[in-house]
């Protein structure tokens, strides 16, 4: 939902004249993502201004949807009152987020204001290495011991609902919160009410460990259409879930963090954050891959150079260049892609290296013999009346690029293939390390194939 430009005045106006009920009607009418969105057009004083006029719970629920830094402008400037009522009012996976990004100093002064059970939850979620479960779970989820009925169980969850971010599963512990297994509220509702609950829970369920990175667990989550995913220790104890919303955050994170590696910008890849990123830091971010890159393409131009004599014989291999440079990139990107793809959803490995080369080499065959053939109709077509060198033909002429253009879709297809395998089977990153020196690569052999065909097919 975009953000609706005629409520933000209005928003201001209400504010300027302390007309709180009507602030608070219009964020318990919509939303809480739609305020948040409408809210992160004011000042971080305007902001909390409107999140303090609803609510205790809606408060929390509005500013978990603000942005990161948002949240942390508001926090700054509040008093540690409000930033323990509002921190306890959060979901505590939000909570220790937001603890995490706070300054230490304003951490310190926050952190005695919270009940002692909150200060530990804080300190327990936020010491898990960063991009692992335990740094994405949350500590909010309900359990049950396999000794209870349906009924009770049920009267259980009803108690503890209020507190929970989602009861649809339960998770059945023993007395040292080792994992027995789960059941979902379907599971309860249909079953009778005098049945144990340890007859009808499932034991086999998928969980994940505290270390394991985040992007596999929210991909368990995706595969197995789970509503959330239990966190357990190295000892099978839970200490956590991670559910959907959770995932579709990680997934998205993810998603444009390969994105921008695919395309060499580097440093933070965080959604929402291209206004707030001082240009220096773009600048800092795409700098060193382009001046890199730049510098080895210097070998293009020596490239040209060397075959400067067979370019001044046969000028037309000139207007074909372009395409030659075009065509060799778009399907060494098209190769480099679906291997990245397939390397991050893990349907492939670096030891099956010669499985994918030898998929790609044949697609490669395909596109060449039709590219191939187009490009010997086009530059038939474009250049019929050129004038060309004594005992060349234009038919020969075209054989020559087409052939070329052909062996550049073969050796473009591969190393686009090429690059992210070995760049996996080296512990890089495969988005990294394959877009960036794709083009360069491929430019630089595309002209070297191209020359040398046209100086051994025409014999110049």
């Amino acid at each position: 939902m975009n953000k609706n430009p005629l409520l933000v005045p209005e928003l201001r106006e209400m504010l300027a004249s302390g007309d709180t009920k009507a602030l608070g009607e219009v964020c318990s009418a919509a939303h809480p993502a739609f305020i948040a969105e409408l809210i992160s057009a004011l000042s971080p004083g305007e902001a909390w201004a409107v999140i303090r006029s609803v609510e205790h719970h809606l408060r929390a629920d509005i500013f978990s949807h603000l942005d990161e830094e948002s949240q942390v402008d508001i926090v700054e400037n509040l008093s540690r009152g409000d930033v323990a009522r509002l921190l306890t009012d959060m979901s505590p996976d939000d909570r220790a987020d937001l603890v995490k990004r706070l300054p230490e100093e304003r951490r310190e002064m926050v952190l005695p204001g919270l009940a002692q059970a909150e200060r530990e939850d804080i300190r327990r979620l936020t010491s898990y290495a960063e991009g692992t479960a335990g740094a994405v779970m949350t500590s909010d989820y309900a359990t049950l011991t396999p000794g209870l009925t349906v009924a009770q169980a049920i009267e259980r969850l009803r108690q503890v609902a209020p507190d929970r971010e989602t009861i649809y599963y339960a998770y059945i512990v023993d007395e040292n919160r080792h994992l027995l297994g789960f059941v979902s509220l379907r599971d309860l509702i249909i079953a009778p009410r005098t049945t144990m609950v340890d007859e009808i829970m499932h034991r086999d369920a998928v969980t994940a460990q505290v270390d394991e990175d985040q992007e596999q667990v929210a991909r368990k989550i995706q595969k197995y259409d789970l509503i959330a995913l239990p966190v357990l220790t190295a000892e099978g104890a839970l200490v956590g879930i991670v559910t959907h919303d959770d995932a579709v955050d990680i997934l998205v994170q993810e998603q444009q963090e390969d994105l921008e590696k695919l395309m060499a910008i580097s440093g933070k890849h965080e959604a929402g954050s291209y206004l707030r990123t001082p240009a220096l830091t773009h600048f800092r971010n795409r700098v060193y891959w382009v001046v890199s890159l730049a510098i080895f393409g210097l070998l293009s131009g020596y490239i040209i150079h060397r075959f400067e004599d067979t370019l001044s014989r046969v000028i037309i291999l000139a207007l074909y260049m372009p395409m030659l440079a075009d065509t060799g990139g778009n399907t060494g990107s098209q190769s480099a892609t679906v291997v990245v793809r397939a390397l991050a959803l893990r349907e492939i490995t670096p030891g099956d290296a010669l499985r994918v080369l030898f998929k790609e080499f044949r697609v490669a065959i395909m596109l060449s013999g039709i590219l191939g053939l187009l490009t010997w109709g086009r530059v038939m077509f474009l250049s019929w009346g050129s004038e060309l060198p004594v005992g060349l033909s234009l038919g020969r002429i075209g054989g020559a690029i087409a052939l070329a253009l052909g062996l550049q879709v073969v050796s473009s297809t591969m190393i686009g293939a090429l690059l992210p395998l070995g760049a996996a089977r080296l512990k890089l990153d495969p988005a990294v390390v394959a877009s960036p020196a794709l083009t360069t690569m491929v430019d630089i052999t595309g002209l070297l194939i191209y020359f040398t065909t046209a100086r051994v097919v025409l014999g110049v």
